[in-house]
């Protein structure tokens, strides 16, 4: 296996980005296919500096740290260069000291992994510390892709956090023995890097909660069956304060019948939560003081509450969304965010990060036609200071709004979905594209997509459904998945073409669909089901046979998963465009990188077999070293060139 190399410090300081567009002619496929120019930030414990992750080259990336309130620029303390070594993420673990996560992904044999490394680094760039695996002195009988993740930032003395890793498991030289592997949780000191054991190793253990002090009140394991195998149980556990006896809370599955816990409040001595009521998800709380009351702090009834909202290196629960909105359980905070919301005149508002006094906060705030801008917040002095944009290149060009709209599907169900008209545009008999969503577990929701705004910029109207077998809309929308009730979600997908033509927004002539992984396969289904209604399909990442799919997770601990997630019978073979090829009619182009584990590149090789096989016309381009989601400015912006003048049908 390739081990992933930790790069070293640059020196060398970059200019601030501008949003100013060059007298040369604009680029539009470059623009929007860039990545952002912040991926991560974070705000050190007391306020005053900034560690952002942003590109900096092919895959490449560069951690960034600014003092801020001195006009200084951004300067860039470590670099890697994409390949295979990434920069996920840093966070500060001290006023002076950065704890980041580098990735990456390499072809091992046959098989794609993933694997990553845990550094340390001062806010300067200098001490960079690597953490090594723990070992003893035997050999090691397996291997561990991966140092861990920070369960908690702020673990009781400073630049100290703790972390759940994989103990590996070694056989002891010289004897039959061996050394017990399995998950414990550490505190590690950042500026040694030398750990200590917390909680001893478990093999079934995959998940630990703290209340954001150190104190460790959560344990989560992971149910496998005889064979080792994955059953898609997790159990939970939970400790009473100042106890070490661990109690049973819940059992967890795809149902979500029981408490799902995410965090812990230590004042209020509970943990939040989610767990169906009605068909919806639902947040709740859970007291930890061994009574087990759980309480509902919040449903919608339309949709699912999609997850908590985090501040501070504690990770502190302030309140959840939803695609109602956001709810805070701080009244003060409440009155805050709206006043917020106010000064920066709505669209999307949140809180990245604080200090740890939280007296100063990093705000995010954009919409459907602004990409995002960062601001520092300084609730003592009331000022509200915006730091750097999201996408600069995009900051003078007019973007397209979105238009939450539903449409009626065959069956008379109303869908809903958003339409984006070119700027400008009447959005009559226009060219236009319907982009189905990735997961299928998943769903889109209003604001800024690069994608549906590079395509409005070429003037094409572009609807993306939420079809039915999407996320967020409760067990009855959800149906058993997006692959084994194929019919009724591709269903979906054609009914938002029909409805374009049926309003008059799109031409008939030229009417495409173009999908990304999840959206790929409903793309290039939808041809196969109704073979003349999109004259071009595009498919980024796409799985294309579901047998194939099942096949390639043999021998990993998720195949029973997968196998139940797609499940057995004629919807396989029906469902499968791979398998029905030589019903598609028009033109299709297909983009896929060689190091995807999400969905093998192999899906799009057969898939481009089977189409030209039956006399269709086929592209696959395949882009070498990159992986599922082409994060690659100038991979990306290929491929927005070349599926802008494969859709402008003539």
């Amino acid at each position: 296996m390739q081990r992933i190399l930790i790069f070293a410090a640059a020196v060398l300081a970059i200019p601030a980005a501008s949003g100013q567009q060059s007298t040369a002619r604009f680029d539009a496929a470059a623009a929007f296919g860039a990545r952002e120019s912040v991926e991560q930030a974070s705000l050190s414990p007391d306020g005053s500096k900034l560690a952002y992750v942003g590109p900096s080259g092919g895959q490449g990336s560069a951690i960034f740290v600014v003092k801020l309130g001195d006009n200084a620029a951004a300067k860039p303390i470590l670099r890697s260069n994409g390949q295979p070594d990434r920069i996920d993420g840093c966070r500060w673990t001290s006023d002076t000291r950065l704890l980041c996560t580098v990735y990456g992904v390499s072809r091992f044999d046959t098989d794609i992994v993933y694997s990553s490394r845990t550094i340390a680094v001062d806010a300067d760039g200098s001490n960079l510390k690597i953490l090594q695996q723990r070992r003893g002195a035997g050999r090691a009988v397996e291997t561990v892709l991966g140092d861990g993740s920070v369960v908690d930032y702020n673990a009781g003395e400073p630049g100290h956090v703790l972390m759940i890793r994989s103990q590996v498991q070694e056989a002891q030289a010289g004897s039959m023995l061996a050394q017990k592997g399995g998950t414990t949780l550490d505190d590690v000191d950042t500026m040694t890097m030398r750990a200590k054991i917390v909680e001893q190793p478990r093999r079934d253990v995959s998940e630990y909660i703290t209340d954001g002090r150190g104190n460790v009140r959560i344990q989560g394991r992971t149910a496998y069956d005889g064979d080792g195998f994955m059953t898609g149980v997790v159990r939970y556990f939970y400790r009473k304060k100042d106890d070490r006896n661990w109690l049973p809370m819940s059992s967890v599955d795809d149902q979500a019948a029981q408490f799902n816990p995410y965090g812990v409040d230590p004042e209020r001595d509970v943990a939040y939560g989610f767990k169906k009521l009605d068909g919806r998800m639902a947040a709740y709380s859970y007291a930890l003081d061994g009574s087990g009351a759980e309480t509902l702090l919040y449903a919608d009834p339309n949709f699912d509450v999609g997850g908590f909202i985090y501040v501070g290196r504690s990770n502190r629960i302030i309140g959840v969304m939803s695609e109602g909105g956001r709810q805070y359980f701080d009244p003060a905070l409440k009155k805050l965010m709206t006043s917020l919301g106010q000064a920066l005149k709505g669209g999307i508002i949140s809180i990245v990060d604080s200090s740890e006094d939280l007296k100063r906060m990093l705000i995010w705030a954009g919409s459907d036609t602004d990409p995002g801008r960062y601001f520092l917040f300084d609730r003592t002095a009331g000022t509200l200071n915006e730091l750097m944009l999201t996408r600069p290149q995009l900051e003078k060009v007019p973007l397209a709004p979105m238009k939450s709209i539903s449409y009626r599907a065959g069956d008379g169900t109303m869908v809903p979905g958003y339409l984006t008209l070119p700027p400008g545009s009447a959005g009559k008999n226009i060219p236009a594209i319907v982009l189905p969503h990735g997961g299928p577990e998943a769903r889109d929701h209003w604001g800024f997509d690069w994608l549906v705004q590079f395509f409005a910029n070429q003037g094409f109207a572009v609807l993306q459904p939420n079809f039915r077998g999407s996320t967020g809309y409760g067990d009855a929308w959800f149906k058993r998945n997006g692959f084994q009730d194929w019919k009724i979600a591709i269903g979906d997908v054609t009914d938002a073409g029909r409805y374009l033509v049926r309003e008059g927004i799109a031409d008939p002539s030229k009417l495409s669909i173009f999908g990304w992984s999840y959206g790929g396969y409903a793309a290039l289904q939808s041809a196969v089901v109704d073979p003349t209604l999109f004259k071009r399909v595009v498919a980024v990442a796409p799985l294309t046979d579901m047998e194939r799919w099942k096949k390639e997770r043999t021998g990993w601990s998720d195949y029973p998963l997968v196998v139940k997630r797609v499940g057995s019978g004629p919807h396989v073979i029906e469902g499968s465009p791979a398998q029905q090829a030589a019903r598609i009619q028009v033109p299709v182009l297909m983009f896929h990188g060689d190091l995807d584990r999400n969905v093998s590149v192999d899906q799009s090789k057969f898939m481009d077999s089977r189409l030209k096989a039956a006399g269709k016309a086929s592209e696959l381009v395949i882009y070498p070293g990159l992986d599922h989601y082409l994060e690659d400015s100038e991979a990306r912006a290929q491929m927005l060139r070349r599926s802008a003048a494969f859709l402008t049908v003539k």
